[in-house]
């Protein structure tokens, strides 16, 4: 999965566009998209949403309400029985919020007849300072975590910031220490590392520079706030021909040299990393 587009959890227009983007997954939100009032029914929405989807669409994620609210609880209760691909679960501190989450699916599974690990998990992860310092909490929290993405604007909030970019557009120090540790933390847990939104949904040149950074650094897709940023997203996460044919030179290289650590190929020495890279562009292709 390379682009993962949020969509509030009431809103049927949205809800039917975003069908149509091209978006890998949806992440249909029930967090905070939603108004207070509005929750009982995003609820409602989101559930009938998912049971109708078609299953040849886009993976279906739902962002439920954060644990430390009263609303999470009754979302899992409405949304597990509809059989979403998986749930984002927003703020949290550490794996233990992972934990707690996955055994509450646990039982929903059980009750509703699901078998066990049927719906995964994924988190944002950066969203308060103090889950910052937990980042390697999360390898081994729960098999059900597939996922793991940053957020810039609770962190913010949390801080106190006035911004968390600079005169330039450029995140500033804190958050690029966040962004950093959730790609570190995500790797560590064995889960595919998401890159954040960028909220200037109008400015192609902005999300092109984001996304291609994010490839470079090794996370493996990015989330999308309007559906005019999938197509630039899938674009940047799809490897280009260029780049299958240079893989499959690696790997050739290394089959036909037999049991060695390295091998040379159009002038450059290339170690076991590099195939082990080669072997991931083709393994993302292949999807």
């Amino acid at each position: 999965m390379r682009s993962f587009l949020f969509v509030p959890g009431d809103s049927e227009k949205k809800q039917a566009k975003a069908q149509d983007s091209g978006a890998d997954a949806l992440i249909l939100d029930m967090e905070d998209s939603v108004a207070l009032s509005a929750k009982a029914t995003a609820r409602a929405m989101t559930a009938e949403y998912v049971k109708a989807a078609p299953a040849t669409g886009p993976k279906l994620i739902v962002r439920m309400n954060a644990l430390d609210t009263p609303f999470w609880e009754e979302d899992l209760k409405a949304i597990v029985p509809a059989r979403p691909f998986a749930i984002m679960v927003p703020k949290t501190i550490s794996g233990a919020c992972i934990a707690k989450v996955a055994g509450a699916l646990d039982r929903l599974e059980q009750e509703n007849g699901l078998p066990e690990g049927t719906v995964k998990l994924c988190n944002v992860a950066t969203e308060t300072a103090a889950s910052l310092f937990n980042m390697g909490s999360y390898a081994g929290a729960s098999p059900r975590l597939f996922a793991m993405t940053w957020g810039a604007e609770d962190l913010a909030a949390d801080l106190g910031a006035r911004s968390n970019k600079d005169e330039s557009g450029v995140y500033t120090g804190p958050y690029q220490l966040a962004r950093t540790l959730c790609l570190l933390g995500a790797v560590a847990a064995e889960a595919m590392p998401i890159d954040s939104i960028c909220k200037e949904f109008r400015d192609e040149a902005a999300l092109r520079a984001e996304t291609r950074a994010g490839l470079r650094d090794g996370f493996t897709g990015k989330m999308a706030i309007h559906p005019a940023q999938v197509p630039v997203i899938n674009e940047v996460y799809t490897p280009s021909d260029d780049d299958l044919a240079h893989a499959r030179a690696i790997v050739k290289a290394f089959e036909e040299a037999g049991d060695v650590g390295v091998v040379s190929l159009d002038g450059v020495m290339l170690d076991r990393p590099h195939l082990k890279q080669a072997e991931r562009i083709l393994a993302k292709a292949a999807e």
